[in-house]
Protein backbone atom coordinates (compact mmCIF):
# COMPACT_ATOMS: atom_id res chain seq x y z
CA UNK A 1 0.00 0.00 0.00
CA UNK A 2 1.37 3.44 -0.94
CA UNK A 3 2.30 6.02 1.68
CA UNK A 4 -0.24 8.45 0.19
CA UNK A 5 -3.04 5.88 0.50
CA UNK A 6 -2.11 5.13 4.12
CA UNK A 7 -2.10 8.84 4.89
CA UNK A 8 -5.52 9.25 3.30
CA UNK A 9 -6.92 6.44 5.44
CA UNK A 10 -5.45 7.89 8.63
CA UNK A 11 -6.52 11.45 7.84
CA UNK A 12 -10.05 10.21 7.17
CA UNK A 13 -10.22 8.32 10.46
CA UNK A 14 -8.84 11.23 12.50
CA UNK A 15 -11.19 13.73 10.84
CA UNK A 16 -14.20 11.48 11.38
CA UNK A 17 -13.28 10.86 15.03
CA UNK A 18 -12.87 14.58 15.70
CA UNK A 19 -16.20 15.44 14.04
CA UNK A 20 -17.94 12.80 16.13
CA UNK A 21 -16.15 13.92 19.27
CA UNK A 22 -17.31 17.50 18.78
CA UNK A 23 -20.91 16.29 18.54
CA UNK A 24 -20.55 14.16 21.65
CA UNK A 25 -19.09 17.06 23.68
CA UNK A 26 -21.76 19.46 22.44
CA UNK A 27 -24.48 17.16 23.81
CA UNK A 28 -22.79 16.31 27.11
CA UNK A 29 -25.21 17.07 29.94
CA UNK A 30 -28.05 17.92 27.56
CA UNK A 31 -29.74 14.59 26.84
CA UNK A 32 -33.04 13.61 28.44
CA UNK A 33 -34.79 10.30 29.08
CA UNK A 34 -36.50 10.47 25.69
CA UNK A 35 -33.05 10.47 24.03
CA UNK A 36 -32.10 7.12 25.62
CA UNK A 37 -33.11 3.62 24.53
CA UNK A 38 -32.34 0.25 26.11
CA UNK A 39 -30.69 -2.22 23.68
CA UNK A 40 -30.51 -5.01 26.24
CA UNK A 41 -30.16 -5.23 30.00
CA UNK A 42 -27.64 -2.60 31.22
CA UNK A 43 -26.75 -1.66 27.62
CA UNK A 44 -27.96 1.74 26.41
CA UNK A 45 -27.94 3.75 23.19
CA UNK A 46 -28.64 7.46 22.90
CA UNK A 47 -29.50 9.86 20.12
CA UNK A 48 -25.90 11.05 20.45
CA UNK A 49 -24.53 7.58 19.63
CA UNK A 50 -26.62 7.62 16.46
CA UNK A 51 -25.65 11.17 15.48
CA UNK A 52 -21.98 10.42 16.06
CA UNK A 53 -22.17 7.21 14.04
CA UNK A 54 -23.92 8.91 11.14
CA UNK A 55 -21.23 11.60 11.02
CA UNK A 56 -18.45 9.00 10.97
CA UNK A 57 -20.05 6.85 8.28
CA UNK A 58 -20.84 9.86 6.09
CA UNK A 59 -17.29 11.16 6.44
CA UNK A 60 -15.84 7.78 5.44
CA UNK A 61 -18.25 7.13 2.59
CA UNK A 62 -17.49 10.55 1.07
CA UNK A 63 -13.89 9.43 0.61
CA UNK A 64 -14.34 5.68 0.16
CA UNK A 65 -17.83 4.88 -1.12
CA UNK A 66 -16.97 1.23 -1.90
CA UNK A 67 -15.67 0.42 1.59
CA UNK A 68 -17.71 -1.72 3.96
CA UNK A 69 -18.88 -0.70 7.43
CA UNK A 70 -19.28 -2.50 10.76
CA UNK A 71 -20.83 0.01 13.16
CA UNK A 72 -22.27 -0.54 16.61
CA UNK A 73 -25.64 1.10 16.10
CA UNK A 74 -26.49 0.61 12.42
CA UNK A 75 -24.61 -1.00 9.53
CA UNK A 76 -23.09 -4.46 9.93
CA UNK A 77 -21.62 -5.47 6.58
CA UNK A 78 -19.58 -8.64 6.18
CA UNK A 79 -15.80 -8.83 5.97
CA UNK A 80 -13.81 -10.16 3.03
CA UNK A 81 -11.29 -8.92 0.53
CA UNK A 82 -12.61 -5.37 0.70
CA UNK A 83 -11.77 -2.72 3.26
CA UNK A 84 -14.09 -2.51 6.24
CA UNK A 85 -14.30 0.24 8.86
CA UNK A 86 -15.16 -0.86 12.42
CA UNK A 87 -16.81 1.98 14.33
CA UNK A 88 -17.73 2.69 17.94
CA UNK A 89 -19.32 6.16 17.85
CA UNK A 90 -19.46 6.53 21.63
CA UNK A 91 -17.66 4.01 23.81
CA UNK A 92 -18.78 4.59 27.38
CA UNK A 93 -22.41 5.49 26.72
CA UNK A 94 -23.48 4.83 30.31
CA UNK A 95 -20.73 7.17 31.52
CA UNK A 96 -21.89 9.79 29.01
CA UNK A 97 -25.51 9.53 30.15
CA UNK A 98 -24.47 10.18 33.75
CA UNK A 99 -21.95 12.88 32.90
CA UNK A 100 -19.11 10.68 34.12
CA UNK A 101 -16.08 12.01 32.19
CA UNK A 102 -14.75 8.81 30.62
CA UNK A 103 -15.87 8.08 27.06
CA UNK A 104 -14.37 7.99 23.59
CA UNK A 105 -14.82 7.56 19.84
CA UNK A 106 -13.08 4.57 18.27
CA UNK A 107 -12.49 3.80 14.57
CA UNK A 108 -10.49 0.98 12.98
CA UNK A 109 -9.87 -0.09 9.39
CA UNK A 110 -9.73 -3.75 8.45
CA UNK A 111 -8.40 -5.23 5.20
CA UNK A 112 -8.78 -8.93 4.44
CA UNK A 113 -9.87 -9.47 8.05
CA UNK A 114 -6.71 -7.85 9.45
CA UNK A 115 -6.79 -4.56 11.37
CA UNK A 116 -4.45 -2.13 9.62
CA UNK A 117 -5.34 1.18 11.26
CA UNK A 118 -6.80 2.38 14.54
CA UNK A 119 -7.84 5.73 16.00
CA UNK A 120 -9.29 6.36 19.46
CA UNK A 121 -10.28 9.90 20.38
CA UNK A 122 -10.89 11.23 23.88
CA UNK A 123 -12.75 14.49 23.17
CA UNK A 124 -12.69 15.69 26.79
CA UNK A 125 -8.88 15.66 26.87
CA UNK A 126 -8.35 16.29 23.15
CA UNK A 127 -6.21 13.16 22.90
CA UNK A 128 -5.92 11.27 19.61
CA UNK A 129 -4.41 7.80 19.86
CA UNK A 130 -3.50 6.51 16.40
CA UNK A 131 -1.66 3.64 14.75
CA UNK A 132 -1.02 1.96 11.43
CA UNK A 133 0.09 -1.62 10.98
CA UNK A 134 3.89 -1.76 11.17
CA UNK A 135 4.27 1.98 11.79
CA UNK A 136 4.06 2.29 15.58
CA UNK A 137 1.50 3.87 17.90
CA UNK A 138 1.11 7.56 18.68
CA UNK A 139 -0.61 9.97 21.06
CA UNK A 140 -1.19 13.39 19.51
CA UNK A 141 1.65 12.65 17.09
CA UNK A 142 4.16 11.49 19.71
CA UNK A 143 5.27 7.86 19.69
CA UNK A 144 4.07 5.75 22.61
CA UNK A 145 4.88 2.34 24.05
CA UNK A 146 3.55 0.01 26.72
CA UNK A 147 5.03 0.14 30.21
CA UNK A 148 8.22 -1.69 31.09
CA UNK A 149 7.04 -2.94 34.50
CA UNK A 150 8.68 -6.30 35.11
CA UNK A 151 6.93 -7.36 38.30
CA UNK A 152 3.17 -7.81 38.34
CA UNK A 153 2.98 -6.72 41.98
CA UNK A 154 3.79 -3.17 40.86
CA UNK A 155 1.25 -3.13 38.06
CA UNK A 156 -1.98 -1.17 37.64
CA UNK A 157 -4.63 -3.31 35.94
CA UNK A 158 -7.80 -2.09 34.24
CA UNK A 159 -10.92 -4.13 33.61
CA UNK A 160 -14.64 -3.99 32.92
CA UNK A 161 -17.47 -5.82 34.63
CA UNK A 162 -19.31 -8.38 32.45
CA UNK A 163 -22.50 -6.33 32.22
CA UNK A 164 -23.65 -8.20 29.10
CA UNK A 165 -22.83 -11.56 30.70
CA UNK A 166 -23.92 -11.16 34.32
CA UNK A 167 -24.29 -14.92 34.63
CA UNK A 168 -20.46 -14.97 34.77
CA UNK A 169 -20.19 -12.50 37.66
CA UNK A 170 -19.22 -15.04 40.33
CA UNK A 171 -16.35 -16.42 38.21
CA UNK A 172 -15.34 -12.90 37.24
CA UNK A 173 -15.22 -11.79 40.88
CA UNK A 174 -13.00 -14.77 41.77
CA UNK A 175 -10.64 -13.70 38.99
CA UNK A 176 -10.81 -10.08 40.16
CA UNK A 177 -9.93 -11.13 43.72
CA UNK A 178 -7.04 -13.37 42.61
CA UNK A 179 -5.53 -10.55 40.55
CA UNK A 180 -6.27 -7.83 43.10
CA UNK A 181 -4.21 -9.70 45.68
CA UNK A 182 -1.26 -9.88 43.28
CA UNK A 183 -1.14 -6.39 41.75
CA UNK A 184 -0.67 -2.83 42.97
CA UNK A 185 -4.25 -1.76 42.21
CA UNK A 186 -7.12 -2.10 39.73
CA UNK A 187 -9.44 0.31 37.90
CA UNK A 188 -12.83 0.03 36.19
CA UNK A 189 -13.47 3.24 34.22
CA UNK A 190 -16.18 2.19 31.75
CA UNK A 191 -14.63 2.70 28.30
CA UNK A 192 -12.72 -0.34 27.02
CA UNK A 193 -11.44 1.63 24.03
CA UNK A 194 -9.79 4.14 26.38
CA UNK A 195 -8.50 1.39 28.67
CA UNK A 196 -6.70 -0.15 25.71
CA UNK A 197 -5.36 3.22 24.57
CA UNK A 198 -4.09 3.94 28.09
CA UNK A 199 -2.39 0.56 28.15
CA UNK A 200 -0.69 1.38 24.86
CA UNK A 201 0.80 4.58 26.27
CA UNK A 202 1.83 3.09 29.62
CA UNK A 203 -0.76 4.71 31.89
CA UNK A 204 -1.74 1.24 33.03
CA UNK A 205 0.01 -2.10 32.68
CA UNK A 206 -2.63 -4.73 31.95
CA UNK A 207 -6.25 -5.23 30.97
CA UNK A 208 -8.84 -7.99 30.88
CA UNK A 209 -12.55 -8.11 30.13
CA UNK A 210 -15.32 -10.51 29.11
CA UNK A 211 -17.84 -10.20 26.30
CA UNK A 212 -16.74 -7.09 24.45
CA UNK A 213 -17.76 -6.36 20.86
CA UNK A 214 -15.42 -5.94 17.86
CA UNK A 215 -15.94 -2.16 17.79
CA UNK A 216 -14.85 -1.93 21.44
CA UNK A 217 -11.57 -3.70 20.70
CA UNK A 218 -10.51 -3.19 17.09
CA UNK A 219 -8.60 0.11 17.26
CA UNK A 220 -7.19 -0.57 20.72
CA UNK A 221 -5.89 -4.01 19.84
CA UNK A 222 -3.67 -2.60 17.10
CA UNK A 223 -2.60 0.30 19.32
CA UNK A 224 -1.31 -2.19 21.88
CA UNK A 225 0.50 -4.36 19.34
CA UNK A 226 2.10 -1.32 17.68
CA UNK A 227 3.14 -0.02 21.12
CA UNK A 228 4.98 -3.29 21.82
CA UNK A 229 2.32 -5.02 23.90
CA UNK A 230 0.65 -8.42 23.76
CA UNK A 231 -3.04 -9.16 23.36
CA UNK A 232 -4.95 -12.45 23.33
CA UNK A 233 -8.23 -14.16 24.09
CA UNK A 234 -8.75 -16.15 27.29
CA UNK A 235 -7.04 -19.22 25.84
CA UNK A 236 -3.99 -17.24 24.78
CA UNK A 237 -5.07 -17.31 21.13
CA UNK A 238 -5.91 -14.59 18.64
CA UNK A 239 -9.71 -14.84 18.60
CA UNK A 240 -10.34 -11.92 20.96
CA UNK A 241 -11.89 -9.66 18.32
CA UNK A 242 -14.81 -12.04 17.86
CA UNK A 243 -15.04 -13.77 21.24
CA UNK A 244 -14.84 -10.44 23.04
CA UNK A 245 -12.77 -12.01 25.82
CA UNK A 246 -9.49 -10.20 26.08
CA UNK A 247 -6.21 -10.12 28.02
CA UNK A 248 -3.57 -7.50 27.27
CA UNK A 249 -0.39 -6.01 28.69
CA UNK A 250 3.33 -6.01 28.20
CA UNK A 251 4.73 -9.52 27.79
CA UNK A 252 5.23 -10.13 31.52
CA UNK A 253 1.95 -8.67 32.79
CA UNK A 254 -0.07 -10.28 29.99
CA UNK A 255 1.34 -13.69 30.86
CA UNK A 256 0.58 -13.29 34.57
CA UNK A 257 -3.01 -12.15 33.97
CA UNK A 258 -3.52 -14.99 31.49
CA UNK A 259 -2.38 -17.55 34.07
CA UNK A 260 -5.05 -16.36 36.49
CA UNK A 261 -7.67 -16.20 33.72
CA UNK A 262 -7.01 -19.82 32.77
CA UNK A 263 -7.36 -20.95 36.39
CA UNK A 264 -10.92 -19.60 36.48
CA UNK A 265 -12.14 -19.76 32.88
CA UNK A 266 -10.04 -22.54 31.33
CA UNK A 267 -12.35 -25.02 29.64
CA UNK A 268 -15.36 -22.73 30.14
CA UNK A 269 -14.91 -19.96 27.56
CA UNK A 270 -12.39 -19.63 24.73
CA UNK A 271 -11.64 -23.35 25.02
Amino acid sequence: MSISKRKEFLDTAVRAARLAGETVLDQLGKISKRDIDLKQASDFVTSVDRQSEKLIITSIKERFPDHHILAEESIKESAGEAYRWIIDPLDGTTNFIHGYPVFSVSIALERREEIILGVTFDPLRNEIFSCEKGEGAFLNGNKIKVSEISNVKNSLITTGFPFRNKVLIDSYLRLFKNLFLRVSDMRRAGSAALDLAYLACGRCDGFFEIGLSPWDIAAGSLLIEEAGGVISDFSGGSGYLWTGNIVAGNQIVHNEILKEVKKIFGGIIDK
